[in-house]
């Protein structure tokens, strides 16, 4: 038999951990990389993240279910986790060790079914629902609901000592593996059963060695072996035990035979097993260092994970920054175009100049302003035959002009946002779960850049009536009009700086200048200079808030992804602390 005084015969091999190692500091350490875990967010999908969002989650239940609780309580009794593959005899080992039935073999396979802990009744404070594994319900009968746990009080089971039957490692049914997954993690000791048939199978193995990194006290039980077969399977099951850096992990064999109505084993084929736990149990000393180890080696490994965690972390913040870059550039890009269509002279063509030129007359008053508009300024006003019905004209066909300008570079910056995100599987996922198409101009925008472009015309013709407050008597003032002088404002603000060519120049530029002219007559230079540039800030910045609000419809997917970019840091900086308590404790005990 395996010397219970002995722990490090339970488990591989590592340094000497002690209970000094675990005490305030160490707590509030690791309360705090609990936290820090819990704020990561990986949302976005990019290579690798399934695996890091399993370990992440894993990582948050080992320090729910076993670490923090615990670190709190050192003294209470080892918890025995029995585990294995299907069918190798979990629950008439546990039966047989207690002398009694106290859980459910399963008939059925798989079977869903609730854990069971069996424990001396002088030990049942330890357990409550604060205690291991919070989030399992309590229960003190049989129940099939896996979120649930049995308590069974046992006088049979020595005190410091509590056995846990979990469901099959392997089987079928995903709730039963991660459950077991689960209550192995919290496991200060792993009894993991196996037999002659299903010894070597690899899912039990994978188990296997991530007990044998984070250090986990592992002993073996090598279940319904004919006696024919024990040293072959035995002597085979012991070197890949050793190959796989659990060689001081003491294997028990029982052996093939028969089970009684009660689900009981004889009481000879268990004696070595039960001795064994019941003398671990009676050496106070040597059951807190199996506990300790076992416990220091989930904190180290917890904090040597937290690593590539913290990466995947801030990588989620870097993607989720050029996913907002490109749909930013994008849009930046579509309002720069709509800023240069206004001011180079594209909305004088067509229409607009047409209805301009019904406006202003056309013919010898351009050809006398081509030679002597500076001289004859005063003569521009009398020469306009325009009317207010015309006046209307103009400004339709310059709301039509702005708002086809408008949704032409929207629909255009839309497309290319959507290229950039789908270059990325990110992206990707983002615009397939967005409930809407982002590749196209939103159903609004429309009727959002008809109002804002009357509002903005709304402005013009505001500002020229405020500006001629003290003119509205003078002639110049009342032969053009409000309306008028708006129209001609609008024009002056549409050729900023010319874009035309050609047959163009002479027509549009012409009429922009006349534009110019007749505003000049009735405020001045100055006035005039200073009302084009509040008109086209204002239809500028009327024009972004359309885009942004076309934007938002991508920035919003990444901001409710709520990814914060101190996350990956303040997750370093968390496990450093414990990693420091960690050795601290260790040096000062």
């Amino acid at each position: 038999m395996p010397d219970p005084t002995n722990p490090f015969s339970i488990a591989n091999g590592g340094g000497t951990p002690t209970a000094g190692s675990y005490g305030t500091v160490m707590l509030t350490a690791l309360v705090r990389l609990h936290h820090a875990l819990q704020a990561v967010r990986l949302p976005l999908e990019m290579p690798g993240v399934a695996e890091q969002r399993t370990g992440l989650k894993e990582m948050v239940d080992q320090l729910e279910d076993y670490v923090i609780p615990r670190v709190t309580t050192l003294e209470a009794p080892l918890l025995t986790v029995v585990g294995g593959s299907t069918g190798a005899g979990k629950s008439t080992l546990v039966n047989s060790l207690v002398g009694h039935k106290v859980t459910q073999p399963g008939l059925l396979r798989p079977t869903t079914r609730s854990p069971v802990l069996v424990h001396n009744p002088a030990d049942t404070v330890w357990f409550g629902a604060d205690r291991l594994l919070p989030d399992l319900e309590r229960v003190d009968h049989p129940t099939t609901d896996p979120a649930a746990l049995q308590l069974v009080a046992a006088d049979e089971v020595p005190p410091g000592l509590a056995i846990l039957d979990a469901p099959d490692v392997d089987s079928v049914v995903e709730e039963n593996r991660e459950l077991a997954a689960q209550l192995l993690a919290a496991a200060d000791l792993w009894l993991f059963v196996t037999s002659a048939a299903r010894y070597a199978d690899q899912v039990p193995w994978e188990f296997l060695r991530q007990a044998a990194e984070r250090s986990t006290a592992v002993a073996i039980v090598l279940d319904r072996t004919p006696e024919d077969a024990v040293q072959t399977v035995a002597t085979h099951l012991a070197r890949m035990l050793a190959s796989r850096g659990l060689k001081d992990s003491p294997l028990f064999v029982v052996h093939e035979g028969p089970v009684s109505d009660q689900e009981l084993l004889p009481t000879a084929y268990v004696a070595e097993i039960r001795g064994w736990l019941e003398s671990l149990a009676a050496d106070v000393a040597a059951r807190q260092q199996v506990v300790i180890q076992t416990l220091d080696g989930a904190v180290r490994t917890l904090t040597r994970r937290t690593y590539p965690v913290a990466d995947a972390a801030a990588e989620q913040v870097a993607v989720a920054d050029r996913l907002r870059r490109d749909a930013t550039a994008a849009y930046d890009d579509g309002v720069a175009k709509v800023v240069a269509g206004m001011e180079d002279g594209t909305l004088l063509r067509g229409e607009v100049l047409a209805r301009w030129q019904e406006f202003v007359g056309t013919g010898e008053l351009l050809k006398g302003l081509e030679t002597r508009v500076g001289r004859f300024r005063d003569r521009v006003v009398n020469i306009v035959k325009g009317k207010p019905q015309q006046a209307e004209r103009v400004t339709v066909a310059m709301e039509s002009g702005l708002e086809m300008l408008i949704l032409e570079h929207a629909e255009a910056a839309a497309e290319r946002a959507e290229a950039s995100w789908r270059q990325l599987a990110s992206g990707q996922a983002l615009l397939k779960d967005a409930g809407a198409d982002l590749g196209r101009a939103s159903r609004e925008l429309r009727r959002n850049a008809e109002q804002a472009v009357r509002d903005w015309q709304s402005d013009v013709l505001t500002m020229v009536r405020t500006q001629g407050q003290d003119k509205r008597t003078t002639a110049r003032f009342l032969a053009f009009g409000v309306n008028g002088l708006a129209v001609a404002l609008m024009i002056v603000v549409f050729s900023y700086s010319y874009g035309l060519t050609g047959a163009e120049v002479g027509i549009a530029g012409g009429s922009a200048v006349l534009g110019q002219k007749l505003l000049e007559a009735v405020f001045g230079d100055q006035a005039v200079r200073s009302l084009a540039e509040r008109a086209r800030k204002s239809l500028e910045a009327r024009v972004r808030e359309l885009f942004a609000a076309e934007l938002a419809r991508y920035t919003a997917l990444l901001d409710g992804l709520a990814l914060d970019p101190e996350t990956a840091e303040q997750l370093r900086r968390a496990s450093r602390r414990v990693e420091d308590a960690r050795y601290a404790g260790q040096r000062g005990s």
